[in-house]
């Protein structure tokens, strides 16, 4: 069977390549282990937790939102299995969705282990046992990634006790105390799901600060808000071992800085502690496929391995582990193939933290241009100075703008706050054709919307803001 191209892996990078790929005239076939598409995201990661989030949000709302909007309603009964069948239904209709773009697009799929041979060939062995052989002029590695354990500490996950994110998304019952090990993006996002589900939730990070990478005044504020919601963190904290202890699992951890351990019990342990690039079983140290000092497969500024015609994107190569990162990798990566041009600007990928309040963030952070040595100017504009905000009663957060000293050029925006994930946007299209803090503070904003804060905070940066 031959093909343009062949893509291992049908998640978000996967799958968009595929289509993009077939868009542009060529013959393509995708190789997927599940028994449905979308990967990790799709499947067990992006959009199953944002259904979660989104129907345990409401949840709390009804819970001890809205009386003071004048809705009295008696307190709301939670119905976990029908909460989890939203989140089914939601993943069943994603996965569908792409089956039927590959059949309207004409790309052929295969379901089972995919295996680079070398150039030009990749074998497929399927759930029976039975193999066999595929040839493209081009292979696409779009594997992803796997859960990362703890460095240093055994850990084994049951998915019931002790669980992946995996999981977290599909526990039977509220726990009375969830311990998550991780404060990044995954571990915060969870552990909002159980905490305004009713559970306790305590978070041990390694680092100083949760959100380790985004901007310190961001995930300080940010904090301070999920401390509000219930939340308890202990940060500096090395976790030494994570065990069962009857029905539930001990935590033990220490200060990183030195100090005496301490043990937390709890009824299930969260382990969020990143992801690593899924390179195992590929064949491509076989194949010769180079990977870097991480494990993740080494690629040019083209997505070419050192092998000709086999090509790597998203989680498993260089970069942010972002669906939305992979699928531009795709498109770009599939244009080379069809002897366009494909590009995609790093510095201008937004990175979201889907809870209530979002965090959203594109470009440069205070830390980062410090550490580069680079001039700059700061914009910040809170929500709580914002009339829409104040009467949808979400005025915790605020914009900030960071901008070049001399040229005004944007370089970095940061939002804590209701909606930041949609508004972030508006910067990143800034951002995107160089535009400055004055172009966005002079451009009319509709009254009243929450994105006038986004002005506001650009208004802060090259001159003053007005309500404020």
């Amino acid at each position: 069977m031959n093909y343009d191209v062949i893509i291992i892996g049908s998640g978000p990078g996967g799958y968009v390549c595929a289509i993009k790929a077939a868009q542009l005239g060529l013959k393509v076939a995708v190789i997927e282990k599940r028994p449905t598409f979308g990967g990790t995201c799709l499947n067990i990661g992006c959009i199953p937790s944002k259904a979660l989030l989104h129907a345990s949000e409401v949840y709390a709302h009804a819970s001890h939102g809205m009386d003071s909007l004048g809705v009295e309603i008696s307190k709301p009964k939670l119905n976990l299995e029908k909460m989890m069948g939203h989140k089914d239904a939601t993943v069943k209709s994603n996965v569908e969705g792409v089956a039927y773009l590959f059949k309207k697009n004409k790309i052929d799929s295969f379901i089972g282990l995919g295996k680079v041979l070398g150039e030009g060939k990749v074998s497929v062995t399927g759930d029976d046992g039975k193999t066999q052989e595929l040839e493209a002029k081009n292979v696409v590695i779009a594997t992803g990634s796997d859960v990362a354990g703890i460095p240093g500490v055994e850990v084994a996950m049951d998915e019931k006790v002790i669980v992946s994110s995996t999981g977290a998304i599909a526990l039977e019952k509220v726990p009375e105390h969830l311990v998550v090990v991780g404060g990044g993006v995954i571990g915060l996002e969870m552990g909002s799901v159980w905490a305004r589900l009713g559970a306790k939730v305590t978070v041990v990070e390694y680092l100083d600060a949760i959100l380790g990478g985004m901007d310190r005044d961001v995930a300080k504020q940010f904090q301070r808000i999920l401390v509000k919601q219930g939340m308890e963190f202990k940060l500096g904290a090395k976790v030494t071992g994570v065990e069962k202890s009857g029905k539930g699992a001990k935590v033990t951890h220490e200060p990183v800085k030195g100090g005496d351990a301490e043990t937390i019990e709890a009824d299930v342990v969260l382990i969020a502690t990143g992801r690593m690039p899924y390179t195992e079983g590929l064949g491509l140290e076989d194949a010769g496929v180079v990977l870097d000092e991480r494990g993740r497969v080494r690629t040019d500024n083209h997505y070419h391995t050192n092998v000709p015609g086999v090509y790597a994107i998203g989680d498993v190569i260089a970069g942010p582990m972002l669906a939305h990162k992979a699928e531009d990798e795709g498109v770009a990566v599939a244009e080379i193939m069809a002897g366009q041009a494909g590009h995609v600007n790093y510095g201008v990928i937004p990175g979201v933290v889907y809870t209530q309040p979002e965090v959203a963030s594109v470009g440069k952070t205070e830390e980062e241009l410090k550490a580069d040595g680079i001039k700059y100017k700061a914009g910040k504009f809170p929500f709580s100075a914002n009339g829409r905000a104040r009467a949808m009663q979400a005025s915790d957060g605020f914009v900030k703008f960071l901008a070049d000293a001399e040229t005004d050029r944007v370089l970095g925006v940061h939002i804590v706050g209701f909606g930041a994930g949609e508004m972030i946007h508006e910067a990143a299209v800034l951002m995107e054709f160089g535009g400055s803090s004055e172009d966005l503070g002079r451009t009319c904003h509709a009254h009243p919307t929450m994105s006038e804060a986004v002005r506001e905070a650009a208004l802060a940066t090259f001159a003053k803001p007005l309500h404020i």
